[in-house]
């Protein structure tokens, strides 16, 4: 990786940067799943938390939950859960694109007046293909979009996940680029694709 190859992963399809990480601790909260899948989905929030060096609490003083998890069978559900509609502007059409387009998966990001990420909504309609993935895998896969506002093409092209001795793990330069991101140094919010110089550098990534 260099600052280039940094770039896209904060550059969005029209061509924005726009990097944000929390600007709080983060208190999640899973719908959906038996107890033992929510003890892997915590589990690998706190693995990404702890790489990042950012924290989790038990409650945000606002909002009670401020990373909120959604599993279910088809995207109708979504509307029957009590006062989501209050939380996510726009469910009734977000939805019914969603089963247009037959997406298994969606984020929206909500952000504090400064920028910083102050909320996030993962949405999971397990299909077919979602559900054929091991639950610590889709977990770890989920934590990492949720750490930070990546690019939507971020991992168009490539896994945020990698393959070592059996095992699935964060992929290296990803894990690199997330510890970077929450460097207290730098902002929690950036549009100038300048940033992506001080990530890089941070990474020890930095061209002379």
């Amino acid at each position: 990786m260099t600052p280039e190859t940094v770039i896209p992963f904060f550059t969005r399809a029209d061509g924005q940067y726009l990097f944000a990480r929390w600007g709080r601790p983060v208190v999640p909260v899973v719908f959906g799943v038996e107890d033992a899948t929510l003890t892997t989905v915590k589990g690998a929030l706190e693995a990404v938390c702890t790489l990042a060096g950012h924290r989790m609490a038990e409650t945000d003083p606002e909002l009670g939950a401020n990373l909120m998890v959604f599993f279910c069978r088809d995207w109708a559900e979504l509307l029957a859960v009590p006062n989501l509609d209050r939380l996510v502007e726009g469910l009734g059409p977000l939805v019914a694109r969603l089963e247009a387009e037959g997406a298994n998966q969606y984020r929206v990001f909500r952000f504090d007046a400064g920028g910083a990420i102050r909320a996030a909504f993962v949405f999971l309609r397990m299909d077919a293909h979602l559900a054929a993935v091991q639950a610590e895998v889709l977990a770890l896969g989920q934590a990492v979009q949720a750490i930070l506002l990546w690019s939507d093409r971020a991992f168009a092209t490539r896994a945020p996940l990698a393959e070592a001795g059996g095992h699935v793990i964060l992929h290296p330069e990803v894990a690199a680029l997330i510890r970077a991101a929450y460097d207290p140094v730098l902002p929690a919010v950036a549009r100038d694709p300048a940033h992506a110089l001080r990530l890089a550098a941070r990474m020890g990534l930095a061209q002379p």
